[in-house]
C-alpha cells in the first residue's frame, strides 16, 4: 500500500542526488551494494545490542539506496535486467538482516525465546511472500495482488518502532515496547499478505488452466 505513494513521492525527492551520482561517475549498481552494506551493517551491528535507536538511524540513511539506483538507471537509461535481478536479490538479504538483527538482540541480552521466534517468523514469511509472487509471475501470472503487509509496510513498520522503542536509553521511559507491537503486527499482516497471494495465484492458475484447456 505504502509503494504506491511513498515511492513516487522519494522518487521525486532524491532525483537530484541521483543526477549527481552519475555526474560523479558512481554506478548504479555499486549504489546497490553499498545501500545494502549499509542496512547490514545497521541491523547486524547495532540491534544485537539493544542500539535500536542508532541502528534505526543508519538503516535509513542507506535503504533510501533502493530508491536511488533505480532512479540512476532510468536517467541513464541503462535500466537493465541485470539490475533488477541484483536490486530485488539484496533487497532480500537487506530485509533478513534486519529482521535477524532483532532475533538476535531477544535471544541475547532481550532475552526473551517468543519475540525471537516472532522475529524469526517475520524474516521467513517476509521472503516467502516476495517468492509467492516472483514464483507466480514466472509461471505467466499476473499475481494481481498486492497484499495488506508489503516490504514497505514492513519496513516502516519494524524500524519506526524500532528507532523509537531505542530512545528508552535517552530516559523515554516505557517506550521499548513498541518494537514487540511492531512485530507482532508484522508477522500477522506478512501472513495474512502470504494468504492473500496464494489465494489469488490458485484462482489465477485455475482460471488459465480452464482457459488453455477450452482453447484444446
Amino acid at each position: 500500500m505504502l509503494n504506491k505513494y511513498a515511492r513516487a513521492f522519494f522518487t521525486r525527492v532524491l532525483t537530484p542526488f541521483a543526477a549527481l551520482l552519475l555526474r560523479l561517475g558512481v554506478s548504479p549498481d555499486a549504489v546497490t551494494l553499498i545501500g545494502t552494506a549499509g542496512v547490514m551493517a545497521g541491523a547486524l551491528v547495532f540491534f544485537p545490542m539493544g542500539e535500536f535507536f542508532w541502528g534505526t538511524i543508519v538503516i535509513t540513511i542507506f535503504v533510501f539506496s533502493d530508491l536511488v539506483d533505480g532512479n540512476m538507471a532510468r536517467q541513464a537509461g541503462i535500466s537493465s535486467r541485470w539490475g533488477a535481478f541484483l536490486d530485488s536479490t539484496l533487497d532480500r538479504v537487506a530485509d533478513g538482516a534486519i529482521f535477524g538483527g532483532f532475533a538476535l538482540w531477544y535471544a541475547g541480552s532481550g532475552d526473551d525465546n517468543v519475540l525471537c521466534a516472532v522475529a524469526i517468523f517475520c524474516l521467513a514469511s517476509g521472503q516467502v511472500v516476495s517468492y509467492t509472487k516472483a514464483r507466480g509471475e514466472a509461471i505467466g501470472l499476473p499475481v494481481a495482488v498486492n497484499g495488506l503487509v508489503e516490504r514497505a509496510e514492513r519496513l516502516v513498520i519494524s524500524l519506526v518502532a524500532a528507532g523509537f522503542a531505542g530512545l528508552h536509553k535517552f530516559g523515554v521511559p516505557g517506550i521499548q515496547v513498541l518494537l514487540p507491537i511492531a512485530l507482532w503486527i508484522v508477522a500477522v499482516g506478512s501472513l495474512v499478505t502470504l494468504v492473500q497471494r496464494v489465494v489469488t495465484v490458485r484462482r489465477e492458475a485455475a482460471e488459465a488452466d480452464a482457459a488453455d484447456a477450452a482453447s484444446r
